[in-house]
């Protein structure tokens, strides 16, 4: 493993795993039973990774929503899904290669599936720009939308974006126009609509695709109206107080639920989804299934009006 893709907090749960690691390997090559050892060492270090993991702050939480390694859209649609059939762009301008969408089945049901797609390395990155879309990508979204909702198939989206591209060439070409579109024509999709925020979901950015009957987040990712950096460079001029703006702004998955603004937190597996794939995507596969089965039994009627109730109750106004 690359020890740049260890995050600080992590370094004494890799360092003693690898102390386990050199232990077998030495009892294997020297043919010695080491047994109780290594169980000794093990325990060890799942209490250290309990301990270091229930105290993060909200920018660690952050960091590790960002993990080099944490499992992104593909990912999820290469560990949970089947015969996924990938569709292309949006019928008026481009590919948006941010997005990813397309027909697929979940334990042989049909749904379809959409969510912002980041890279690994730098040719990735650049062609993904970053999981930010232009606004071709919430048109492409929508029409994948309306396509899931002729085919009467329930949509799966994965959120996972630092934002909406902020570029000149974006807003010439409308993305405010192209988000507020999405927001409104969500809510009245007569098909159920189950979100998970997989890692990052930042801005409008998220929002754009982030209408539905279910919200879920996953345990360490985070959900805010702007990202800490954003606001720190906004209210102190300096990016360096990123942290103290992710504990101002609660943007975490259980600030989120304190809040009620979600359905559910979906539990990573120890020390973060980065480190199993296959049971991160397990574990949210479960959950989006159980979801559908509950929307699929609502009237169309029935499930309108949940949708348009959920968002009308959030937040807290005064008079």
């Amino acid at each position: 493993m690359d020890e740049r893709q260890i995050l600080d907090f992590e370094k004494p749960i890799f360092e003693l795993k690898k102390k386990i690691s050199d232990m077998k390997d030495f009892a294997s090559g020297a043919n010695l039973e080491l047994d109780s050892e290594i169980d000794s060492m093990q325990a060890k270090l799942d209490k250290m990774r309990d301990e270091i993991f229930s105290g993060l702050s909200r920018w660690q939480k952050v960091l590790l929503a960002r993990h080099p390694r944490r499992p992104y859209t593909l990912d999820y649609i290469e560990n949970m899904t089947t015969d996924f059939v990938e569709l292309h762009g949006d019928r008026y301008f481009a590919d948006d290669k941010a997005l990813i969408g397309g027909f697929a089945k979940i334990d042989g049901k049909s749904v379809m599936i959409i969510g912002q797609q980041k890279g690994r390395d730098t040719k990735q990155k650049l062609f993904r720009n970053f999981g930010m879309m232009h606004p071709e990508g919430y048109r492409k979204a929508l029409r994948l939308f309306k396509l899931a909702e002729k085919f009467n198939r329930p949509i799966v989206i994965l959120i996972d974006t630092p934002g909406a591209y902020p570029g000149i060439g974006a807003e010439e070409r409308g993305q405010a126009e192209a988000i507020a579109r999405n927001l409104r024509e969500m809510t009245n999709l007569t098909v159920p609509i189950v979100i998970t925020v997989i890692g990052e979901g930042a801005s409008g950015g998220a929002l754009g695709i982030g209408i539905g009957d279910k919200i879920f987040m996953l345990q360490y990712s985070w959900y805010s109206v702007i990202s800490p950096e954003g606001c720190a460079a906004i209210l102190w001029r300096d990016n360096k107080f990123a942290p103290d703006a992710a504990e101002a702004l609660k943007v975490t998955a259980s600030d989120m639920w304190d809040m009620k603004l979600i359905d559910k937190i979906i539990p990573e597996p120890p020390g973060g989804a980065h480190n199993d794939h296959k049971l991160a995507a397990m574990t949210m596969k479960k959950e989006i299934l159980n979801a559908i089965n509950e929307l699929e039994n609502l009237s169309t009627e029935d499930l309108l009006e949940k949708r348009i109730a959920k968002f009308r109750k959030m937040g807290v106004f005064k008079e």
